[in-house]
């Protein structure tokens, strides 16, 4: 059985789906200003670890849990949704198969009350 990971296509894919969502999650005005004053180098590279790991990749990730990383930022649902939404327009791009882009929502879908603080 193959991971998410690896139908996706390995490290290259998540590389350039990272870039590609930062893309659209800086140009997206529910979320943007979340991003003001932020290393955009290292978030990519914290976000590229975060996805290998959960995709099913190495882990290397060392950063804080899902609620720690989030926590007094004031999110909503809202956000929440347009992070998701982004994320699944990139894969989509990225010629992501319906079913792999269902399962990166699911995995979403399982932090949202940690990421939301709640």
């Amino acid at each position: 059985m193959t991971t998410l990971y690896e139908r996706i296509g390995g490290e290259a894919a998540v590389d350039k789906a990272v870039d590609i969502f930062y893309e659209k999650v800086l140009a997206d005005e529910r979320i943007n200003s979340f991003f003001e004053n932020i290393d955009m180098f290292a978030q990519a590279r914290k976000q590229k670890a975060f996805l290998t790991m959960v995709f099913g990749g190495p882990n290397d990730y060392t950063g804080e849990d899902m609620r720690n990383a989030h926590a007094g930022m004031g999110l909503n649902d809202e956000h929440f949704n347009a992070v998701v939404e982004d994320l699944a327009a990139t894969l989509s791009e990225l010629g992501v198969g319906d079913s792999d882009i269902q399962e990166v929502a699911n995995i979403a879908e399982s932090v949202r009350d940690d990421v939301l603080n709640r």
